[in-house]
């Protein structure tokens, strides 16, 4: 038969239990605690030590109930125990992206995943001038461009950059303030849109072909809304009399778009220019051939340099063999004089 004792000193014990439990929930809500302190002993063997002063009687009832409990904590609160072993302390996860890129007047981000942060501090560094950006998520500058945000269901503190600008491009530092203090490094990289018309400056084609132009717009977020052809600076119009002129735009992370002019005559020559709509005017030069070689349209004042120093090498060419001869019909000369 159980006595009046021992069904108090049970109750207790599953009491006091509960009571530990409360205290971990509190301990969770408020970030659990960061390192190992001085005296402190983890909830685990706070409870084994409070279930053995208790008492030294052990009943089933006191067994089970003080098993249920430990068992309860160990699934739901692994990290908060030291089990004995070092302090797990605050890490970087290593998936999180070194090398960041972002367009020229849009916001850049930069993420820094943070695990088992505990009461410790994440702050940004931007490594040109070693300057302080963030602590937290206060900022501590005074260019309101940089806000640092902290995501709970990823452990991310994401530094944002709004409005990008060439010169945000370079290292940054996400730091934990440990002792001595953590660091992860991103890189940035700020670009801008970019169009280039591929085989220029110059091309060449034969009189009676097609003209074949693509046009590459690399670095931009989205595609173009548009691209505009222009030749001698006018809208190519490709409902034109002329006719046999067509273009293909193809969308995607590099945008292509291709110009087609069939049959090219003389008149098709001349300057080629292509405007995206969010990138500088890409520009290429069209020769059209009639039985000539490219090698002979030199134009302008490159050909006549050219042309001058192939006429110079010629005559010192000249001048340079005369000399040799006259010098070697000299010394025969004065060879014969002395027989």
């Amino acid at each position: 038969m159980v006595k009046f004792k021992d069904i108090y000193f049970n109750f207790k014990k599953i009491i006091f239990g509960i009571f530990i439990i409360l205290i971990n929930e509190t301990d969770m809500a408020y970030g659990g605690v960061g390192g190992p302190i001085e005296g402190y002993n983890s909830l685990k063997e706070q409870d084994a030590a409070a279930v053995t002063s208790s008492s030294t009687a052990s009943t089933t009832t006191t067994t089970t109930a003080s098993t249920t409990i430990l068992s309860y904590m160990d699934t739901n609160y692994p990290i908060q125990y030291n089990y004995g072993t070092k302090w797990v302390e605050p890490y970087f996860d290593a998936a999180t992206p070194k090398n960041v890129t972002a367009l020229v007047g849009k916001s850049a981000y930069l993420n820094c995943r943070v695990r088992n942060l505990g009461n410790k501090t994440v702050s940004w560094i931007r490594h040109r001038d070693v300057h302080i950006l963030t602590v937290g998520s206060y900022t501590y500058t005074s260019d309101q461009r940089f806000q640092a945000t902290y995501h709970k269901e990823t452990e991310d503190w994401t530094l944002q950059i709004k409005w990008a600008q060439k010169r945000d491009a370079g290292m940054y530092e996400c730091q934990i303030s440990t002792q001595p203090v953590r660091s992860f490094f991103v890189k940035l990289d700020v670009v801008v849109p970019t169009a280039t018309i591929l085989g220029g400056p110059d091309l060449h084609v034969d009189k009676g072909s097609t003209i074949n132009l693509t046009c590459s717009v690399k670095y931009s977020p989205d595609p173009p809304a548009y691209i505009f052809w222009y030749h001698h600076d006018e809208v190519i119009n490709y409902d034109s009399s002329r006719g046999g002129v067509s273009v293909i735009t193809e969308k995607g992370d590099v945008t292509t778009s291709f110009l087609l002019i069939q049959n090219a005559d003389l008149s098709d020559a001349g300057k080629y220019s292509c405007s995206p709509s969010n990138a500088d005017v890409a520009s290429v030069r069209v020769h059209v051939l009639h039985g000539e070689h490219p090698e002979a349209m030199q134009t302008g004042s490159l050909g006549c340099v050219s042309s001058w120093y192939h006429i110079c090498l010629l005559l010192s060419l000249i001048l340079l063999f005369n000399f040799h001869s006259t010098r070697r019909t000299s010394s025969f000369e004065m060879r014969v004089a002395e027989r």
